[in-house]
This record gives structure tokens, sequence and C-alpha cells, in this order.
């Protein structure tokens, strides 16, 4: 039987591939923290844990009549980014894929009510949500597999958790398969128009489109750091007002695979929460609780003792 060993909702915004010259030149001469978080998550877990294949929740990557998982034997080529190539040009990838994980995953869409298709087209897009954290995450760890699922812009909230159902199943059928799941992808995402966009290009959160917005993602990072995914499902329809990317339909397949409202894992913070052109961003990781993903919340009385 697989399992989830590890989840996380990841940041890939364009800036952590640039050069780190560049970086600096955008961030008043400082190193943005979004990159050294991912360097001690990777020495931290990727590097580390027990783990097979990694499945990412790819935001960028949106179908429309059903939901679409990745199952090549192996993805190599160059990536060029059709919204910033300037920055993210010609940038060489090649990782091993789990066909029969895909396999799986699809197999539970009519248990769960959905539509999920494995596809083994070479000429499949790959999108820079997946690409930039296989960079940093993945790169010359050469036997773990990855794996990538899209979001669907016809689906709604419960589309999406239904996804995460069958991705938790779908793992759990594997034989001893073990997967770390990433959500890829923002809080908070409205960007700067053009013209004023320049100005607002360091990291630090005063450039979040607006303080109501960087009030929003703060609140829902000191959920997820206390374990508070019910908080955060019960409250999508305020966080929606603030634009979340996708409509954080990356977290909503990964909650519906940590088990929704009933997920206690406490999420540890990676780097600072950051700005990218008035979107919020932030890593955050959840280990899996020594008792399973819904194991029962500390009561006040257990947590102060």
């Amino acid at each position: 039987m697989g399992e989830i060993v590890g989840a996380g909702l990841l940041a890939h915004v364009p800036t952590i591939v640039l050069p780190e010259e560049t970086r600096r030149e955008l961030n008043e001469g400082k190193e943005i923290t979004l990159v050294t978080g991912l360097r001690q998550l990777r020495k931290d877990v990727f590097e580390t844990a027990d783990y097979d294949t990694v499945v990412v929740l790819d935001s960028h990557w949106a179908t429309t009549v059903e939901f679409v998982v990745s199952a090549q034997q192996r993805r190599a080529g160059l990536f060029t980014s059709e919204e910033l190539p300037r920055g993210m040009c010609r940038m060489p990838y090649d990782y091993p894929g789990d066909p029969e994980l895909a396999a799986n995953i699809a197999q539970f869409a009519d248990k769960h009510g959905t539509w999920i298709t494995p596809i083994d087209d070479e000429y499949l897009p790959v999108y820079y949500a997946t690409i930039n954290l296989w960079k940093h995450l993945g790169e010359g760890l050469p036997d773990k597999k990855w794996i990538s699922i899209g979001v669907c812009q016809t689906g709604d909230m419960e589309d999406h958790l239904r996804l995460g159902r069958a991705l938790a199943d779908g793992i759990a059928a594997t034989e001893g398969r073990k997967v770390l799941v990433i959500a890829s992808g923002a809080l908070s995402h409205t960007f700067w128009p053009l013209r004023q966009l320049r100005d607002h290009e360091a990291s630090d959160p005063v450039h979040i489109f607006t303080p109501e917005a960087r009030a929003a993602d703060e609140q829902r990072i000191a959920w997820f750091k206390d374990g508070r995914h019910d908080e955060v499902l019960r409250t999508m329809p305020d966080f929606w007002k603030y634009k979340p990317e996708a409509k954080f339909f990356h977290y909503l397949m990964l909650a519906g695979a940590l088990g929704e409202a009933a997920c206690t894992a406490r999420g540890r913070q990676y780097g600072e929460y950051e700005n990218s052109v008035g979107t919020g961003q932030v890593h955050l990781w959840f280990d899996r609780p020594a008792d399973g993903w819904t194991a029962p919340r500390p009561s006040k009385e257990t947590t102060h003792a």
C-alpha cells in the first residue's frame, strides 16, 4: 500500500530561476528568501526523505473537460516560457515519470464522481509551475520520479477536492509507493498594472497589491502553521475575493488528498512571505504526522501541558 509521506504549498515564481545577480537587482540588492527557502527544503526533505515520486499539482496547467495527469516514462527537453521567455529560456530538464501511478489515479475517477485521463504524449506541454520547482528540488536526484496534474478551469471547489481524493486512493493502490505532493502556486494573485509593475518588483510584502490581500494571505499562513486546514477550507469564499492563483485549486487538490477539514498537519515555513509584482508567495511544508494526516488535533490543555 502506498502513502503520501510529505506535502507542500510552494511558490514557483519566475524569479527563483533567474541568475542571482538579476534577483538582487530586482530586490534592492538582497537575495529573495523564496530561493534560500527552497535550498533549505531540498536539504531537509528532498535529499533526505524516503520517497519514490513527486506529484505536482500545477496551477499553470489548465484543462477544460477533465483532469489530466502526465504519464510519460520520461520527460526531457528544453523549456522556454511563453509568459516570460526572457527570464525562463531554454532551461534543460530531464526526469523519469511514473506511468503506473498516473494510471492508478485515473482508475479512481468514477469512484469519486470525476474525470481523470493519463496522457503519455511526448509532446504534451510542461509548465514552469512544475519545471521551476524541479530545478530546485529535483535536478541532480535522477532516481526520483515526477508527474504533474493540472487544474480544471471548468471545475469548482468540490471537483478539485474530488481529484485529491482520487489521488490519495491512487497512491494507496500502488505497491508501497512513497509520494511527496506539491501544490504549486501562489496565495493572493493580483498583478500590478504594467505601467506600475516595475515599481513593485522587490520581495517586501509592502508591495502586495492591497493591504487586505496581504492580511488574507497572512491569516491563512497562520492557519496552515497551526494545522487549521478546516479554517482555510471553511473560509474559501472569503479568500476568493483576493483572487488566489487558479482559485486556489492547487491547494484544494492537496487538501482532498490529505483529508480535507480533518487534516491537522502543521505547516513549516521556508523563507519569508514575499511579494512578486503584487502577488503573495510562500513556501509551506507539511510533514506527515506520526498518527496520520488526520490525527486528532491536540486540545488546549494538551498543548500547554
